[in-house]
């Protein structure tokens, strides 16, 4: 996990997680996308394959990449642990505040009669 982190901390990185998501492109394909050389493309890619975020295919001496489904979705399990986590947080503060607001209610009607 702590690979595919370090992996979607660079922005070009989750971009071209973006372009191959939903199709196989050439590390060519790729490379046209942004402005530095094809050779920079190459070492995000590694990055990405090592994380296990993207897959490469060979056809000749083409190398295709698409996103990993599974990796992916390893991800997003991961980061959604989070938000789960928050959102329980929020729930609990708020039925707490809830509660002090009932509390008070009571308060006040019962000194204003």
């Amino acid at each position: 996990m702590e690979a595919a982190l370090k992996a979607i901390a660079e922005p070009r990185r989750r971009e071209i997680l973006r372009l191959v998501r939903d199709a196989e492109m050439t590390a060519g394909q790729i490379a046209s996308h942004f402005e530095v050389s094809r050779p920079a493309i190459s070492q995000h890619l590694r990055v990405l394959k090592e994380a296990d975020l993207v897959f490469e295919r060979r056809e000749g001496t083409r190398r295709i990449y698409r996103a990993r489904p599974e990796g992916l979705a390893e991800l997003r399990e991961f980061l959604e642990g989070f938000w789960d986590e928050q959102l329980a947080a929020l729930k609990t503060a708020a039925e707490k505040e809830e509660g002090r607001g009932t509390r008070a209610g009571r308060t006040n009607r019962r000194r204003h009669p």
